[in-house]
């Protein structure tokens, strides 16, 4: 069919968008990363790990979990600046409940320097799940926090987020002092995180994933984030570069990006959940250069997305107003670009939100960062049920031009799927299958290659995923 073009941002470069962007206690000595493992490795006597692990010991230590014991993590668990976690393929993590509103459940922690070797396979991933085997449920336990020495915009290394205050381990990142593009803090390979998400106080939470000040040298593919109570995953700062992510029910925002953050995310997929909302708006891209909007903290926000598939909620549940658990939720947009963030996003399908791709210059006299070729949208398909695409708040960005081609807007009245035409994307799989999302024949997705899976490719979600 013919394209309907997107509205974009004044100024914005036509050439920009008319190009094509373009182990047992034996000894060991392999490596991970480009660091050598020390000759000590040590499998834990005790099933319940809590503080700090590899403290008390003269050299570097590897920790090792084995798939043949039921680990639980008591609290937040920490591993020590220069320790090594290393865990099997098939292991299962569990993270113990809270037992007070101020105390954290269960969640891994890895500090500056230390590093983490979790790798799974297709048929036999890793899982960190709560330790609620009966009746599972969303926020039962902190979940994973990977922190690096890779740079941010603050103006030195900060705590993160969601960490009670003086913590047993350093539990900073980043910062403007000795910060490493290429930091390597290991591998995250066929995981699955499950129920995660804690808030320690009001927009302070520890999300499914957190990854922060995390660098281009570590590796994270294959991931999966399950029902987590806020964000699935969010980048504070950092360089990591990720790839075959899958969010699935998370209460907050799928995708978060936020001080600097300047990787890529290549084939994800971002499924809302449809019993519950955020109070805050449940979105499924949320970028910000700053809290502030700061146009001037470098370097600034900007992650490079690459075959994402983002699915909202059917048009009955897309207005709600009164979402659980807290009865003030609603549904956000597919994409929150803001607060001076800018973004190169191709290849791409946002659908099921009233809104779908919103450029947001509010907060004051933010500028513009979607102008004059800082950003970039190329093969973008966007569909939302009142707004495919549109500005938000007073800056500059409210004045608009009509683009070329490479993008298209859909009318909410052909219905959110018509066009764009994935299979069947708001019924969700009873296995642990892809191919409801999967671009149907005859559609634009398809025609034009866009979304997390390609026509008649290879559903990279299958054998280790949970839908």
């Amino acid at each position: 069919m013919k394209r309907k073009p997107l509205i974009f941002v004044a100024l914005f470069s036509a050439a920009i968008i008319s190009a094509a962007l373009v182990s047992s206690c034996k000894k060991d000595a392999s490596g991970i990363g480009d660091r050598a493992l020390s000759a000590t490795q040590v499998v834990p006597t005790s099933t319940t790990l809590s503080g700090v692990l590899g403290t008390g010991h003269s050299v570097v230590d590897s920790i090792h979990l084995t798939a043949d014991k039921r680990w639980h993590l008591s609290g937040l668990v920490y591993v020590d600046s220069a320790d090594v976690l290393i865990i099997d393929a098939g292991t299962r993590i569990y993270g113990d409940k809270s037992t007070s509103t101020s105390v954290p459940g269960g969640g891994m922690v890895i500090t500056r320097g230390a590093k983490i070797s979790a790798i799974g396979t297709s048929t036999n991933p890793i899982v960190f799940t709560s330790a609620d085997t009966t009746n599972p449920a969303s926020g039962d336990w902190s979940g994973m926090v990977i922190l690096g020495n890779a740079p941010t915009n603050h103006s030195g290394r900060v705590q993160v987020e969601g960490i009670p205050t003086n913590p047993p381990a350093n539990a900073t990142f980043g910062g403007t002092s000795g910060t490493v593009s290429t930091d390597n803090s290991g591998t995250l390979r066929y995981v699955r995180i499950e129920y995660g998400g804690y808030e320690l106080s009001t927009d302070n939470e520890i999300n499914g994933l957190t990854l922060a000040g995390v660098g281009s040298g570590t590796t994270i593919d294959h991931i999966e984030i399950y029902k987590s109570k806020d964000d699935a995953i969010e980048f504070f700062g950092g360089t990591v570069n990720v790839s075959y992510l899958i969010s699935v029910d998370a209460l907050d925002d799928m995708f978060d990006f936020d001080n600097g953050y300047s990787g890529s995310i290549t084939y994800a997929l971002g499924l809302s959940d449809t019993s519950r909302a955020d109070k805050s708006a449940s979105n499924g891209i949320e970028s910000d250069n700053n809290s502030t909007g700061d146009s001037t903290a470098t370097p600034v926000t900007k992650p490079v997305i690459n075959y994402m598939t983002v699915i909202g909620v059917p048009a009955t549940r897309s207005s709600i107003t009164n979402g659980a658990p807290s009865g003030t939720g609603t549904y956000g947009r597919a994409a929150h670009l803001r607060r001076s963030s800018r973004f190169t996003i191709q290849n791409s399908v946002f659908m099921g939100f009233n809104k779908g791709i919103s450029l947001d210059g509010a907060l004051g006299n933010t500028p513009c960062a979607y102008a004059r070729g800082l950003s970039t949208l190329y093969n973008v398909l966007v569909q939302g049920y009142v707004t495919p695409f549109g500005i938000e708040g007073t800056s500059p960005c409210s004045s608009i031009v009509t683009i070329g081609g490479d993008n298209t807007a859909y009318p909410a009245a052909n219905g959110v799927n018509a066009d764009i035409k994935l299979v069947n994307p708001f019924v969700r799989p009873t296995t642990a299958s892809a191919a409801n999302f999967f671009p149907a024949n005859g559609g634009d997705a398809a025609s034009f290659g866009a979304g997390a899976f390609t026509f008649g490719g290879v559903d990279w979600t299958s054998g280790w995923s949970k839908y």
